[in-house]
């Protein structure tokens, strides 16, 4: 155990990280057989209860922890004053599946050790069960028209101040996911402010990765013009006003876009070649 917890610290110390000259990772790529196999271990009746952060660990982040590291030995180890998710010799991976705020804490000890990849998956495709609390039934699964996409922008923006850090790392696995809620909301059908139970996932499609600022051009729609606003970016990405105005200022921010002008009150923008 000695042996091995100094190899982890070794690699960390020394940065035995593989990144190419273009700033790609050298990540997972999607492996559908083995997040089936994470599916199926957390969905046992064996699943792990103890360990330092597991207590209260929802499905859906221990899935991914398994699907990213099924390794055991390399799950939950303390850097500094915090618990990681995984150590390995692909850095720190800290699984992030509620808001960013979480991370202003504990990625600055992170980052000094190593490379950080922030895990933080998003539904691409998801369905629905209602649990009524008083009677246990479950309702069968109902598709929500609501879809993932990779415009996280509202996220990101907590950690803005991190974002160019060039140890940090952002991976976003797309999911088929099950949301099971129960029927406590403040509406009629007491569903509008319902409180989730759980996520189980069921299927990974595909993962966005952000390892360095070319990476980022890939939220900027190729439909866009020359020099556009945050309503073209709204209407292209089919944001909200107000997302769309995170969305620009985080561009602007890590450079991949510059301000030319105003339109009225508002700025209007062009992509940094």
């Amino acid at each position: 155990f000695v042996d091995k917890l100094l190899a982890i610290f070794h690699a960390l110390f020394y940065n035995e990280i593989q990144i190419d000259e273009h700033g790609k990772g050298d990540f997972m790529a999607v492996d559908e057989n083995q997040f089936y196999k994470a599916c199926q271990l957390m969905r046992t009746e064996n699943r792990p209860k103890s360990g330092i952060g597991t207590l209260g660990e929802k499905t859906l982040h221990a899935v991914l922890k398994h699907y990213y590291e099924p390794f055991a030995d390399n799950q939950e180890v303390k850097i500094g004053s915090f618990v990681a998710d995984i150590v390995s010799k692909n850095g720190i991976i800290e699984i992030q599946t509620q808001g960013f705020d979480k991370l202003r804490k504990k990625l600055p000890q992170f980052l000094e050790y190593a490379d950080v990849t922030v895990v933080y998956p998003l539904a691409k495709q998801k369905s629905l069960c209602w649990i009524d609390q008083e009677t246990g039934e479950v309702t069968k699964k109902r598709k929500s028209p609501k879809q993932g996409t990779i415009y996280v922008f509202f996220e990101l923006y907590k950690i803005k101040n991190m974002l160019l850090h060039p140890r940090i790392h952002f991976c976003f696995p797309l999911l088929e996911i099950t949301e099971y809620r129960y029927l406590n909301g403040w509406s009629v059908d007491k569903k509008r402010g319902s409180s989730r139970c759980d996520r189980i996932p069921e299927r990974i499609i595909e993962e966005f990765r952000i390892n360095s600022i070319y990476d980022y051009y890939q939220m900027l729609p190729k439909e866009l013009p020359e020099n556009f606003g945050t309503k073209d970016y709204a209407r292209y990405t089919k944001l909200t006003l107000r997302k769309a105005q995170i969305a620009l200022n985080i561009l602007y921010s890590v450079g991949c876009v510059e301000r030319v002008g105003k339109k009225g009150n508002a700025y209007l923008y062009q992509i940094k070649e």
